[in-house]
């Protein structure tokens, strides 16, 4: 009984995370958009956190690797022109990074990144797992992002949480964690954020 309330307190705190009926790019579009940053490798981890309260809404995972991606687990950043398959956000150029960040902060909720170096192998796992992840349901952002982490070599003692913060927590803990943070003043829900987020880009 203690489980399934522990869970539902979680599916409620991490609402959120939607459910994503977009269609999936095709595996041509998927390779063609494919973006390779010149940044050292390395994941980002994402949280996105209630101004009010202080929970977390949304959990997601940016990986540097051969190719730059976003694993964005029952996110609602989708546009015609964001290249999407399985949850995981291809063609990740610096302007397309920044309108990530700038749709999820906004009045109610500001954005924490958190960088680990990675070595190129261990950041070539991650973008393997992400890839072979699939879609998340929604309410399981932070314990599919979490169960990844887990996965990668030197980040196995990383625990499975349904909460974005604990997440956020842990990874706090990490030596080599750089961590930025990022507050913007629009008003709107995500949807809104997303849109003029991508405007930007026009």
């Amino acid at each position: 009984m203690k489980r399934l309330l522990a869970l539902f307190a979680a599916l409620t705190f991490v609402a959120a995370c939607s459910v994503d009926n977009s269609p999936d790019s095709s595996p041509i579009a998927v390779t063609t958009a494919a973006y390779r940053a010149s940044d050292p490798p390395s994941i980002t981890l994402f949280t996105m956190i209630n101004n009010r309260t202080g929970e977390g809404g949304h959990s997601a995972l940016m990986v540097n690797a051969s190719q730059r991606v976003i694993f964005d687990p029952a996110g609602s950043f989708r546009d015609e022109r964001v290249v999407e398959r399985g949850d995981v956000l291809y063609g990740i150029t610096p302007g397309w990074l920044q309108a990530y960040k700038s749709a999820h902060a906004r009045s109610t909720f500001h954005v924490v990144a958190q960088e680990i170096p990675l070595t190129n192998a261990q950041a070539e796992q991650a973008l393997r797992l992400v890839q072979a992840n699939g879609s998340v349901g929604g309410g399981f952002c932070a314990q599919s992002t979490s169960s990844i982490l887990a996965q990668i070599e030197g980040l196995e003692n990383t625990q499975r949480t349904f909460f974005p913060v604990k997440l956020m927590d842990q990874i706090a803990k990490h030596p080599n964690v750089i961590t930025t943070k990022l507050y913007e003043n629009d008003d709107g829900d995500i949807v809104a954020g997303v849109r003029a987020a991508v405007q930007s880009q026009e």
